[in-house]
């Protein structure tokens, strides 16, 4: 088998995420227009007419995005969307100054916010411009727009702490990047474990049952055809009282290898169990099946299967069946193994239902 990626279900943990994210993001901007609504009708109860209709001015840039995301559901533009009004904000803020001085302090909601929405390195980015920025509204109180001076007291106090805090934050973000990845690669691997053959690295017994439901799933949906061909290594038992146990898993080992070559990208290889194999054939009739098991017991005739400088003697039989045969995927297994005993029965290294001989190999297997 060769789609054990987990890719998949990575993208499905990250979609997940990113709909928690978006949803807290619309709480946050819900519970930013409640405050710049309270907080402006507090500035104009105190007479500060300019400060307050600016306030409510922002809740619209706000209340905007959020309209958007809900019609067009677009997470990368409601998160920059969030990230810009909150940065003209709180340019806004540190240049007038707020009410008595205490703009700039709002600031410090945005690290984190930053951090959380953005990577490491775009937060770092965008965190030094607005360090930038609010240290020309320090350095430089005579500047269009600027409306407040501050103490060289609270500038040094102000620059410390969100140092500080913007070091902190991108500690623990990077800390908790770093346990998620660790996290979501320690359950890949355990789905990886589940789902394959600690030997033969391909599909286990209980993956291929989910495979086969899957596809007959499709096949009742559809109409998409498919067949599974059952495959036994002959006299396995004797490779492994002649030559011992080891010599069997690399037998095991060789054959998979081969197999993995043999079949196409869509098709699916599983160990059954012990020395047994079981393909899945996607969109495949039987004709088709069963030259594919064809090919693949020539491919095992043809192979060297060697342990320690010894050629083991490694055939295969094989049963086939379709799906147009067969009403469920039980009475499939059923046929195939069906088959498979008639291929053991005719004396092995061959492939039922019998069709014309296959010729030029030492073989008697059939091909279509």
């Amino acid at each position: 088998m060769r789609d054990l990626s987990t890719s998949s279900s990575h993208r499905g943990v990250e979609e997940i995420e990113d709909i928690r994210i978006s949803r807290i993001l619309t709480w946050l901007s819900l519970m930013a227009i409640l405050f710049l609504g309270g907080i402006g009708t507090k500035a104009w109860l105190f007479s500060h007419t300019g400060h307050a209709l600016t306030l409510w001015a922002f809740s619209i840039p706000l209340a905007l995005n959020m309209f958007w995301f809900a019609r067009t559901g677009n997470r990368t533009v409601q998160k920059s969307g969030l990230i810009a009004t909150v940065g003209a904000l709180f340019a806004y803020l540190i240049a007038s100054g707020g009410e008595n001085n205490t703009g700039p302090l709002w600031f410090y909601v945005f690290p984190p916010l930053l951090f959380y929405l953005t990577s490491l390195r775009t937060g770092t980015a965008i965190l030094l411009f607005c360090y930038l920025i609010a240290a020309m509204v320090f350095l430089f109180p005579d500047l269009p727009l600027v409306n407040t001076d501050y103490t060289l007291d609270f500038k040094i106090r102000f620059f410390a702490t969100l140092t500080f805090e913007s070091i902190l934050c991108f500690v623990l973000e990077a800390s908790r990047l770093k346990a998620r990845n660790e996290l979501m690669a320690l359950a890949q691997a355990h789905e990886h474990a589940a789902r394959t053959d600690e030997l033969t690295s391909l599909a286990n017994r209980r993956e291929m049952q989910h495979r086969l439901d899957a596809e007959f799933s499709r096949y009742q949906r559809s109409g998409h055809h498919f067949s599974i061909a059952l495959i036994d290594l002959d006299l396995f038992k004797g490779i492994n009282d002649q030559y011992g146990h080891h010599a069997g898993d690399e037998a095991l080992r060789t054959f998979s290898a081969l197999t993995r070559q043999i079949i196409r990208q869509s098709d699916i290889a599983a160990r059954w169990g012990g020395e047994e194999f079981l393909l899945l054939l996607p969109d495949t009739s039987l004709i088709q099946a069963l030259a594919l098991a064809e090919r693949l017991r020539a491919a095992v005739v043809s192979t060297e299967f060697m342990f320690r400088e010894q050629r083991l003697p490694v055939t295969i039989s094989a049963g086939v069946c379709s799906i147009a045969k067969a009403g469920s995927v039980d009475e499939l297994l059923k046929q195939a193994d069906i088959h498979l005993y008639s291929a053991k029965e005719a004396g092995r290294n061959q492939i039922a239902p019998r069709v014309r001989p296959h010729q030029g190999d030492n073989g008697s297997g059939p091909t279509p």
